[in-house]
C-alpha cells in the first residue's frame, strides 16, 4: 500500500517498504532503523510492552532463521525471570494476535518471522545499498550516490530505539556503525562529484561526533583542501595525530599521512573531484548545447579535415585548442558549429556553448559563464564559488577525466577565453572570434577567409535551388562576387531570392549591381559585413526595417517580446509577428520562446542605420525611454509587491508606460531575475541622456532585490557605480544622492563600510540641496546600518532615529519598520536588551499588518539577535528558522548564509559546538551579507566552535585567517581574534 494511505501514527514514519502478508491478506511493513514498528495496510499496529517489541525485533533480524527459545531468553535478558519461557510464550502469542495469521510460526522448539521481501526497512536499505555498491563499480557514481541517499533515508532516529536486554544492545551498535558507513560512503562520493563545500559542513559535524574515526578525518582534509581551504586541511591532522597519540598512544593510519605529504605538495591528484580509474559517471550530466548545423554547410573540406584530425586527438595525450579567427560573416560559427557536431563522438561527455559577445560592448563575463558551464555539468548553484579563480579552478577539476569539448564562440580576446579552457587531457575546446589570438599560449590557429568560388557557387546552389541556377549559372557567379564570397552575404542574398519565387536570379544580379559602390567595399574587412546587411535590410518592408533599426538600440544580452513591444510602441501580437519575420531573414535571432537578440555585428549595423534612416533623430531617444519606462514601471510593480505600503514608489519618476502585471509575488520575481541582465544594461544606456538620467537611477531602486541575490550584485555595483558618476557629472543633485544612497546599499552588502559611510554621508549633504524626501529617509537609515557595523553605536542609534522621524513623516510604514529593526540592533549592542526587543516587535506588528513576507524575514532576523544577545536561545533559535525559510523562498541566497551564521553564534553561546560548527560551515558554502569582514566573523566563529570540539590546530588556522581578512579592513575585531591566539601562541 502507498505510504499515503491509511493513518499513520503521528510522528511516525511509515517505511517506503511494502510487502503482501504470509496468509496472501494483510500486507505488513516493519521497521528496526529508528523504533521498532509494525503496520499492517499503512496501518499502525500496537506497539506491546518493550520485551514484546525486543522479541520482535530479535525475530527480524534472524530474517527467517528460527529462534529456539532459550536464544530468545538470552536476547531479551541478561538476568533472565523465573517464569522467563512462559513470558516468551506470552509475547509470541501477542504477536500472532497482533500481526495475524502466518507471519510468526513456531517450528522446533522456537519461533520464525515469515517475512516477505520488502517488508522490513533494514532489508530494503541493504538492498539499496547494494546496489549502490554495483553502480559505483560501474562508474555510475551518481546513480551510486542517490541509491545510498535513499537507504540512509530509511533511517528513523536511533535504530532499535529503547528497547531492552542485549541482543537489542549489540543491534544497535551494530547498525549505528553500518549507517556510519554507508555516510561515508556516500560523503566519498559527493567528494569525488565535487560537492566538497558542502561536505565540509557534514564532514566537521561528523568528526565531533566521531573523533577517532580516521576515515572521517580523512575526507575532512581533502574536502577543505579541495575547497581552496589548505591551512585548515593541515591542521586536521595535526589535531587528529595529537588526539589519537593522547588516547590510543598510536600514529595516524598510513592513508592519512599520505594525505597531508600530498598537502603540502600540492599532489595534482587531489583536486579531481571525480576518480578517474574504472568507467566514467554514467549518470553524470551530460550538456548537449552546440546550436544545430546548418542542413547547407558547404565547402570548407580543409579545415572541416583539420579541425577534425585536431580535436580527434583530444582523446589521447593532448588538449586541443583551436581558435578561428576572421571577418565579420566569414562563416566562422558556421564552420566551428559543423566541426563540432562532427567531433561529437569523441566526446562522450557532453558539449557545451557559449556565445561571449566579444565584439559588442558587454562582452560575457568569464566568471558568468563558468557559473553556467558549472551548473551544466552538475554543479548545484549553492556550491558554485563566487570568484573567477575559483570558479575557474572548480571548473578544470570537474572536467578532469571527462572527454568534453567546449565551443567558445564569438570571443573577444584570449584574456577572456583563458579561465575558460580546460586543464587536462581527453577535453577539447574550439573558439571563434575576429582576432588572432596569438598571445593564447599552444593553440591551433586558423585563419578563415572568404569562400572560393566553387564553394561559394555551391551555397548559393544549395539555399536556392539547381533548377534555377543552373539556366543563369553566369548571373549567380555575378551574384556570389558581388557578395564577396562572404558566406553570411551569399546567406541573405539565397534566402531573399529563395523567398520570392517571382524573381530570377538575373534580378538579385541586376539588384546588387545597382549597389556596387557598397558592395566594392566586401574586401575591406567590417565594411564588408555592413555592405552583406544592407542587402538584407533593403528587401524589408517599412515597418520591419524600422522594428530593426530600433531594436538594434537597446543595450542587453536580449530583448523579450514584451520590451520589444514597448520599443516599437506597438501590441504584442503585431510585434511578434514583425520579430519573427526578421527572424526568418536571419538579421534576428530567437534565443528562446518569447526572446529576441542580434548577433553583434548585426546590432551594430541595425544602429548604424537608425543613425541614418530614423527621422527626425529624436524617435531614437523615444524608442530607448520607452523601453526605460517599460522596465521602470515593472520592476515598480514587483517592488511594490513584494513591499507593500513602501512609499518608495510613490517617490521613483513616472513611467510613461503601463509595465506588466503580474498574478503573484513568485512571477513577478521570476520576470525581475530573468530580465535581470537587460534591466541593468537599460539603466545603464539611459544614464548617457540627460532627460533619462532621473528615470535610469530610479530604475536602480526599483530593482535593488538583484543586489542582495547574489548572482547580480556584482552587475548591480556596476551599474550603481556608473549611475553615481553620471549624476555627478550632469550636476543634478537629486539623483546623485539617489544614486550614493543605493552605492551606499551595495557596499554594506560587501563589506565596506568605510566606502559605505562615505556614499552615505554625501548623500546626507545633497538630500538638503535636492529636497528629496526618499533620498533623507533612506540615506539615514543606511548611515545608521554603517555605524552598527563599525561599532559606532551612539552615531548609529542618532542616525536611527533621524530616519525613523523621516519614514514617520513620509508616512512609510515599511520604512519606519525597517528602521526600528535597525535600531534594535543597535541598542543589543549598548546591552539595551528588552529595549531592542521591544523595537523589534513594533517593526514586526507593522510588516505584520503590511503582508510584508520578505521584509518580515528581517525583523525576525533582527529579533533572533536580540533573544540570542539576552541568552535566549530556544526563541532565538525559532526566529533565525523562520527568517532562513522565507529567504530561501525569496532566493535571498546571501541572507541564507548571514542566517546560518547567526544560528551558529548561538549553538556556540548554548555550548553546542558540533552544531555551530555545521552552521557556521554552511554559512561559509551559501555565501553572506558583509563581504570579507562577514567572513572573518565566521571564521572566528567556526574558530572557537573547533576549539570546543578539541580541535585546536584547525581552530588557529581558521583564526589566523580572520586575522588577516580583519587586519585588511582595519576592523576592531581583530583585537579578539589575536587574543585567542594568543594562548595557542604561547
Amino acid at each position: 500500500m502507498d505510504r499515503d494511505n491509511g493513518p499513520r501514527v503521528p510522528g511516525q514514519r511509515i517505511p517506503a517498504a511494502t510487502a503482501q502478508g504470509a496468509d496472501g491478506g494483510r500486507r505488513l511493513r516493519f521497521s528496526v532503523l529508528g523504533p521498532v514498528r509494525a503496520w499492517s495496510d499503512g496501518e499502525a499496529l500496537p506497539p506491546g510492552s518493550p520485551q514484546q517489541r525486543a522479541m520482535l525485533a530479535a525475530l527480524l533480524l534472524r530474517e527467517g532463521r528460527t529462534a529456539t527459545a532459550a536464544e530468545l531468553i538470552d536476547a531479551l535478558w541478561e538476568e533472565p525471570p523465573a517464569r522467563a519461557l512462559a513470558a516468551v510464550r506470552t509475547y509470541a502469542s501477542r504477536l500472532r494476535k497482533v500481526l495475524g495469521p502466518g507471519a510468526l510460526v513456531s517450528e522446533a522448539g522456537g519461533y520464525a518471522m515469515r517475512t516477505p521481501d520488502g517488508a522490513l526497512d533494514l532489508q530494503v536499505a541493504h538492498d539499496l545499498a547494494a546496489k549502490a555498491e554495483k553502480a559505483r563499480a560501474a562508474g555510475d557514481r551518481r546513480g551510486a550516490r542517490a541509491l545510498l541517499e535513499q537507504s540512509l533515508g530509511l533511517w528513523d532516529g536511533e535504530p532499535l530505539a529503547h528497547l531492552p536486554g542485549p541482543f537489542s544492545e549489540t543491534q544497535r551498535v551494530r547498525l549505528g556503525e553500518w549507517r556510519l558507513g554507508l555516510v561515508e560512503q556516500r560523503l566519498d562520493l559527493d567528494l569525488e562529484l565535487g560537492s566538497h563545500a558542502e561536505a565540509v559542513s557534514e564532514l566537521t559535524a561528523l568528526t565531533a561526533a566521531h573523533p577517532l574515526r580516521e576515515r572521517l578525518r580523512e575526507l575532512l582534509m581533502l574536502a577543505l583542501y579541495r575547497s581552496g581551504r589548505q591551512a585548515e586541511a593541515l591542521a586536521v591532522y595535526t589535531d587528529t595525530r595529537q588526539l589519537l597519540a593522547e588516547e590510543l598512544g598510536v600514529d595516524p593510519r598510513p592513508e592519512l599521512t599520505e594525505l597531508q605529504h600530498a598537502i603540502l605538495t600540492a599532489d595534482e591528484e587531489l583536486a579531481r573531484p571525480v576518480a578517474l580509474q574504472g568507467v566514467p559517471d554514467l549518470a553524470a550530466p551530460r550538456p548537449a548545447q552546440l546550436p544545430a548545423t546548418v542542413p547547407d554547410f558547404t565547402g570548407r573540406a580543409a579545415f572541416v579535415a583539420e579541425l577534425g584530425e585536431l580535436l580527434a586527438l583530444s582523446e589521447g595525450s593532448v588538449m586541443a585548442v583551436s581558435a578561428l579567427a576572421g571577418i565579420g560573416g566569414v562563416g566562422k560559427t558556421t564552420l566551428a558549429v559543423h566541426v563540432a557536431h562532427a567531433a561529437r563522438p569523441h566526446f562522450p561527455d557532453g558539449q557545451l556553448y557559449v556565445d561571449l559577445q566579444g565584439s559588442s560592448a558587454a562582452a560575457a563575463d568569464p566568471a558568468t559563464v563558468l557559473g553556467s558551464f558549472l551548473r551544466a555539468l552538475g554543479t548545484p548553484d549553492r556550491s558554485v564559488p563566487e570568484t573567477l579563480e575559483e570558479r575557474a579552478a572548480l571548473y578544470r577539476s570537474t572536467l578532469d577525466g571527462r572527454r568534453v569539448l567546449i565551443l567558445l564562440d564569438n570571443a573577444r580576446d584570449a584574456a577572456q577565453v583563458r579561465p575558460l579552457l580546460p586543464g587536462t587531457t581527453g577535453c577539447a575546446a574550439l573558439i571563434t572570434g575576429r582576432t588572432r589570438m596569438v598571445d593564447l599560449a599552444g593553440a591551433h590557429l586558423v585563419d578563415l577567409d572568404v569562400m572560393s568560388p566553387a564553394e561559394a557557387l555551391d551555397l548559393f546552389t544549395r539555399i536556392v535551388g539547381v533548377e534555377r541556377v543552373r539556366s543563369e549559372r553566369e548571373a549567380a557567379l555575378d551574384v556570389v562576387a558581388a557578395c564577396g564570397f562572404l558566406p553570411l552575404a551569399i546567406r541573405i542574398a539565397a534566402s531573399r531570392l529563395a523567398a520570392r519565387r517571382t524573381w530570377t536570379v538575373s534580378v538579385l544580379a541586376s539588384k546588387l549591381a545597382d549597389e556596387r559602390r557598397r558592395l566594392d567595399e566586401l574586401q575591406a574587412g567590417d565594411l564588408a559585413v555592413k555592405a552583406t546587411f544592407e542587402l538584407g535590410y533593403g528587401q524589408l518592408e517599412p515597418a520591419q526595417s524600422r522594428a530593426f533599426r530600433l531594436l538594434g538600440l537597446a543595450d542587453g544580452p536580449d530583448i523579450s517580446l514584451a520590451a520589444a513591444a514597448a520599443v516599437l510602441d506597438l501590441p504584442a501580437d503585431q510585434t511578434e509577428d514583425l520579430l519573427e519575420s526578421l527572424v526568418d531573414t536571419s538579421l534576428l535571432e530567437s534565443a528562446a520562446p518569447g526572446r529576441y537578440r542580434f548577433h553583434d555585428l548585426v546590432r551594430l549595423y541595425a544602429r548604424a542605420c537608425a543613425e541614418r534612416d530614423e527621422h527626425p533623430p529624436a524617435r531614437r531617444r523615444e524608442a530607448l525611454e520607452r523601453l526605460l519606462d517599460f522596465y521602470l514601471a515593472t520592476a515598480s510593480r514587483v517592488y511594490g509587491m513584494e513591499r507593500p505600503g513602501d512609499r518608495t514608489v510613490a517617490h521613483l519618476e513616472p513611467a510613461r508606460h503601463t509595465g506588466l502585471s503580474f498574478s503573484s509575488r513568485a512571477e513577478a520575481l521570476d520576470w525581475l531575475y530573468a530580465e535581470a541582465a537587460s534591466i541593468l544594461a537599460c539603466g545603464r544606456q539611459s544614464l548617457a541622456q540627460p532627460a533619462l538620467l532621473r528615470r535610469a537611477v530610479d530604475l536602480l531602486l526599483a530593482a535593488k532585490d538583484l543586489s542582495e541575490s547574489g548572482a547580480n550584485s556584482r552587475a548591480y555595483e556596476v551599474a550603481a557605480l556608473a549611475a553615481r558618476d553620471a549624476a555627478h557629472t550632469a550636476g543634478d543633485a537629486h539623483a546623485e544622492g539617489r544614486a550614493r544612497t543605493t552605492l551606499t546599499q551595495v557596499y554594506i552588502k560587501a563589506g565596506r563600510f568605510d566606502a559605505a559611510d562615505d556614499e552615505a554621508r554625501r548623500a546626507v549633504a545633497l538630500r538638503e540641496a535636492a529636497r528629496d524626501v526618499w533620498t533623507h529617509c533612506n540615506a539615514a537609515n543606511e548611515r545608521g546600518i554603517v555605524a552598527l557595523c563599525q561599532g559606532r553605536f551612539r552615531d548609529g542609534e542618532l542616525h536611527l532615529l533621524e530616519a525613523i522621524d523621516a519614514f514617520r513623516g513620509d508616512g512609510n510604514a515599511p520604512g519606519e519598520a525597517s528602521a526600528l529593526c535597525n535600531l534594535s540592533r543597535v541598542l543589543v549592542s549598548m546591552d539595551r536588551t528588552e529595549e531592542a526587543i521591544a523595537l523589534v516587535r513594533s517593526g514586526m506588528a507593522i510588516y505584520d499588518d503590511l503582508g510584508l513576507t520578505l521584509r518580515l524575514a528581517n525583523a525576525r532576523f533582527a529579533l533572533g539577535i536580540a533573544f540570542a544577545h539576552g541568552g535566549k536561545h530556544v526563541e532565538a533559535l525559532k526566529e533565525f528558522n523562520e527568517a532562513l525559510n522565507i529567504f530561501e523562498e525569496n532566493r535571498q541566497r546571501l541572507w541564507q548564509g548571514t542566517t546560518h551564521f547567526r544560528i551558529a553564534q548561538v549553538h556556540l553561546a548554548a555550548r553546542r559546538p558540533p552544531l555551530a560548527a555545521r552552521f557556521a560551515e554552511q554559512a561559509l558554502t551559501l555565501g553572506f551579507i558583509g563581504g570579507e569582514w562577514m567572513r572573518a566573523n565566521i571564521l572566528t566563529v567556526l574558530g572557537k566552535a573547533l576549539d570546543a570540539l578539541g580541535q585546536a590546530e584547525r581552530a588557529r588556522a581558521c583564526w589566523q585567517e580572520a586575522l588577516a581578512l580583519y587586519e585588511a579592513a582595519d576592523a576592531d575585531e581583530a583585537a579578539e581574534v589575536r587574543a585567542l591566539l594568543t594562548p595557542l601562541a604561547a
